[in-house]
């Protein structure tokens, strides 16, 4: 069989890996250009960090605005480590909303995906953003974070395995402190995992091998389903040593990762943790619903309450 139409990894709806090595990508493959929204009159710019390994971010700004410092909220975007992108229709639509609702400065990241670039390189790349921009505190080339920016309320959210990476590099800033304090984290419908079900999870033995051979996949089958980093639960400290005040958790009442999510806040709150924890669900709703309809009743408050988070004075 020719080995450029021969599978070897079928991700649906995702992705299909040929033996080749070629990657086709089903969904959340599509691109728009960086500029002034029309409808929110947001403006955004894209700006490469790291020529080496194309790390980038598309900055987010309200314009006009007065030159008042703002929150700086630092996004990593969904899509299983294989699809989707800061610079795609349903992130930039997302962003350009958010920040139009919450006047802060917001910086999504464009990590590598897998499985071209297996993890750790999104964790990577999207620790290397958030250093890059955690040093505009004490000034830097970007006017947008070094004059707009207020690096005592910097904020890290994410959804699904954005989720997951914001949650991460908070941790990894334990080790590898940032010069800044965080002031919160935002997990919407994180995407966490493990062996042993939680609460109402699906017990069917062939599903839950199914998601572990599919993060196997995604971490180039260099780490198990018990990899920390996909189950926060095995680090006790993770979770209370986690180095901000304040965390809000998302979840969603019909969402696979619903039972993990609600166990992440308790567990946390649990912990010994000295912040303030909050956890809201969405009644009848499916995983990430507010981006597949961004203009429902739920999604509006789902970002009011993003919003509420984000510029709350502690």
């Amino acid at each position: 069989m020719d080995p450029d139409s021969e599978i070897i990894f079928d991700f649906p709806p995702f992705l299909c890996l040929y033996k080749s090595g070629r990657v086709h990508r089903l969904i959340g493959t599509d691109y728009v250009d960086a500029g002034v929204d029309p409808a929110t009159g947001v403006v955004s710019k894209d700006v490469l960090i790291d020529v080496g390994t194309g790390l980038s971010v598309r900055l987010y700004v309200c314009c006009p605005s007065a030159y008042t410092r703002r929150p700086v909220l630092f996004y990593c975007h969904g899509g299983a480590f294989v699809i989707e992108s800061a610079f795609s229709p349903t992130y930039h639509a997302f962003l350009n909303n958010l920040v139009s609702r919450a006047d802060v400065v917001a910086v999504s990241v464009e990590y590598r995906r897998a499985p071209e670039h297996p993890l750790p390189a999104a964790y990577d790349d999207a620790f290397a953003a958030l250093r890059w921009v955690t040093s505009h505190a004490s000034g830097g080339a970007e006017a947008w974070l070094a004059e707009r920016g207020d690096f005592d309320r910097v904020f890290l959210a994410g959804d699904s395995a954005g989720a997951n990476i914001a949650h991460n590099i908070l941790v990894q800033a334990r080790a590898e402190p940032l010069g800044v304090e965080i002031e919160g984290l935002a997990l919407i419908h994180a995407y966490f995992w493990g062996r042993d079900a939680v609460g109402s999870e699906p017990t069917d033995p062939a599903f839950r091998q199914w998601l572990e051979t599919t993060w196997g996949f995604v971490c180039g089958w260099s780490a198990g389903i018990e990899d920390p980093r996909l189950d926060p639960f095995r680090d006790e400290a993770s979770l209370r040593e986690l180095p901000c005040r304040r965390v809000l958790v998302s979840v969603a009442e019909r969402d696979l990762f619903r039972e993990r999510g609600k166990e992440y806040y308790e567990r946390l709150t649990a912990s010994g943790w000295a912040g303030e924890a909050e956890l809201a669900e969405t009644e009848g709703e499916d995983h990430v619903y507010f981006l597949s309809e961004p203009n429902c009743e739920k999604a509006s408050a789902e970002k009011a309450r993003l919003v509420a988070f984000l510029t709350r004075i502690s």
